[in-house]
């Protein structure tokens, strides 16, 4: 082979993978930001607790990644017996009318999407009280609401991952500063959650070298409770995005009621078990499931080794903010299982890393390129310019 040729096909670590390794650090920093002492955030963070109290309506919103934080943080609401409408924004945007004393809280990592920028809009225009949850400062969303919450953080390179718990993190801790759960014990409590988690991840990636529940083009079916539904539903789209493999992701109370007809021998199934509630019956499911000729990968704290396939432990979090974490894992195999089936998960074949229209898939009818086609281009030129000093020398 010609050493030219060996250089390009060298493995190297994905960028799915090096934005995995960052995550740990960026919700330590979000924590500083919003709630630490001297935190830049805390009076942003200040101004829609008040907005959210204030108001008689409240809704939650995202769309893509965005929405499965909003899954997860509307059990912190529910929980404190402060409801809040759960709406995609998509369908927000195109079915409803909003009615006056409401209150809307947004989460975009960009704030440029495009049913992100007119539901703002439409809300605005109806006298909603837009509070802004974003990665981007310079977004139509930050720019545009009454109270935006920024975490400016380095984006991740494709596959949503530091933008998606960021945000999450930082609606939880809206979320408790409404219901008045947020104090400085709780701060600690997850900073050293994450700090653990950091440390654990090692430990889970040789898991997943000697696990043979990773199996290309498998069929898998994510099942959760609670605050880890959205983590289901967020592994969904990552095996969808990044793995390039059909899945799908449901409630597991759900699965029971008809859908556990496609059990068979080998199907694929993540379960996320709850710190506290529906532990052993979903323990059970999982039990049945492996009888069934199934296989488990089983995600939670304080789990039975031999629970499934194979069991990601957690370390200790308070289990309504376990969302937090419980994700690292599900990223970590699909960033493996990626591997193994031959496909780049750093690439995206149609999508746009920012969609801001709302027709059609294909990059040819939009007259745009994704995200993933420029950097392939650069790419493909920083190799042949590589190339060409290599000549010259």
């Amino acid at each position: 082979m010609d050493m030219e040729e060996a250089d390009v096909r060298e493995p190297k670590m994905t960028h799915f993978l090096k934005d995995i390794l960052r995550q740990p650090e960026e919700l330590r920093r979000t924590i500083e930001l919003l709630a630490g002492p001297n935190g830049a955030g805390r009076r942003a963070l200040a101004a829609a607790t008040a907005a959210v109290r204030g108001a008689r309506h409240v809704y939650l919103t995202g769309i893509g990644s965005s929405w499965h934080a909003a899954l997860n943080l509307s059990v912190l609401f529910h929980q404190h017996a402060h409801p809040v409408y759960l709406h995609d924004a998509a369908e927000l945007l195109t079915f409803a009318n909003f009615p006056q004393d409401s209150a809307m809280m947004v989460i975009s990592r960009s704030g440029k999407s495009a049913e992100i920028v007119q539901l703002a809009g439409k809300a605005r225009q109806a006298g909603v009280n837009v509070i802004g949850i974003t990665n981007a400062p310079e977004g139509a969303l930050a720019k545009e609401a009454h109270h935006a919450i920024v975490v400016p953080i380095a984006f991740d390179y494709a596959i949503s991952v530091n933008t998606y718990t960021t945000l999450a993190l930082a609606t939880g801790l809206l979320a408790s500063s409404v219901t008045g759960s947020l104090d400085s014990a709780l701060t600690a409590s997850l900073s050293h959650s994450f700090a653990e988690a950091g440390c654990a991840i090692p430990r889970w990636q040789e898991q997943i070298a000697k696990s043979d529940w990773l199996a290309p083009r498998s069929t898998t079916y994510f099942l959760a409770r609670g605050s880890s539904l959205g983590s289901a539903y967020e592994s969904r789209l990552m095996w969808e995005e990044g793995v390039k493999t059909p899945a799908t992701a449901m409630g597991t109370g759900s699965f029971r009621h008809g859908p556990q007809e496609i059990v068979a021998k080998n199907v694929r199934f993540g379960i996320w078990i709850d710190g506290v509630k529906m532990r052993e019956q979903d323990l059970a499911v999982a039990r049945d499931l492996r009888k069934l000729g199934a296989r488990g990968m089983l995600i939670g704290q304080r789990l039975p080794e031999d629970a499934g396939d194979f069991v990601f432990q957690l370390p200790p979090i308070p289990a309504e903010w376990q969302f937090l974490i419980d994700i690292l894992p599900a990223q970590l195999v699909a960033e493996r299982l990626a591997g193994l089936s031959g496909v780049d998960c750093d690439t995206f074949r149609l999508s746009s890393f920012i969609v801001e229209d709302q027709g059609g898939l294909l990059p040819k009818e939009t007259g745009k390129e994704t995200r993933s086609e420029i950097k392939a281009r650069n790419s493909k030129r920083e190799i042949r310019n590589s190339h060409s000093k290599k000549r010259t020398r």
